[in-house]
């Protein structure tokens, strides 16, 4: 979907994208093709053509960086097809919800594995900002408000410069709202029977118990809660943008889209 959009560009707006897509402008070579574009001067193209350019180089070398400020945070979705597969799905439990409050649990999902970071045992500053040096999209379940600036506050040299996809802004803008459980509820997405229903509220208990009692009980089901919670976060960020790319393109285009992906996977 990267490599169809243009409000990357500067006094490129929304509007003015569809009417790019609307001249059957529908991605990044089709515009550097076109000899004009309705509504963007010969000299602005030019520019544009400068400025496309540059992102598809950045696009090729995963350069993921490049493109972290260029779109608003309601369309840093877009990125997600093509960083799909080095996307880190992050979730973290605290202590509370104060600023003097500490980060607990830090969960880690790349699409295959997780990885839990725990407060007193192997939560370690170095080592996990090493680990998400090694991928190229951030994406979290209203992260932007939480998640970030928690770990910010307590880790201030941890986050690294790369793009941030907090899917409560992307479910927002196809009419969903609400957190992360009822999101679940809405895709159809069930949790094990053991920590179906609990909460932040009951995460927090969970780690009081742990913490009074030395447990692991209490311990490893706070685990399997957060690790529930960042694995489902792929399987919404899969569906949310599967929407998202129906409502600006059009279901025959994206499915052309992904016949093309298919296509090209075949070849290699």
């Amino acid at each position: 979907m990267i490599e169809n959009s243009f409000i990357f560009l500067e006094k490129v707006s929304t509007k003015l994208e569809q009417g790019i897509w609307q001249q059957g402008i529908r991605g990044w070579t089709d515009f550097l093709n076109a000899k004009s574009v309705k509504g963007i001067s010969k000299h602005r193209k030019l520019f544009y053509d400068r400025k496309i350019r540059e992102a598809m180089n950045a696009l090729y070398n995963l350069d993921a960086q490049y493109f972290v400020h260029k779109l608003p945070q309601s369309e840093t979705w877009r990125l997600y097809p093509f960083f799909s597969d080095e996307a880190v799905f992050l979730d973290i439990e605290t202590t509370g919800l104060r600023t003097t409050h500490s980060v607990t649990v830090i969960g880690l999902f790349d699409g295959t594995n997780t990885k839990t970071m725990i407060k007193g045992i192997n939560l370690d500053e170095r080592k996990l900002a090493r680990e998400l040096q090694n991928y190229r999209l951030l994406v979290t379940f209203n992260g932007g408000s939480f998640d970030i600036p928690f770990l910010a506050k307590q880790f201030p040299k941890l986050l690294p410069s790369v793009p941030h996809f907090d899917l409560k802004v992307a479910c927002a803008r196809i009419g969903l709202s609400g957190g992360l459980k009822k999101i679940e509820k809405h895709f159809g997405i069930s949790r094990s029977t053991i920590v179906d229903g609990m909460n932040g509220g009951d995460a927090l208990c969970l780690w009081k118990m742990y913490r009074a009692t030395g447990d692991d009980y209490y311990l490893n089901l706070l685990v399997e809660y957060n690790e529930e919670d960042v694995i489902n976060l792929k399987t919404i960020a899969d569906k949310v943008t599967q929407e998202l790319q129906i409502k600006c393109l059009g279901k025959e285009k994206v499915a052309m889209l992904a016949s093309h992906v298919a296509a090209a996977g075949d070849v290699y």
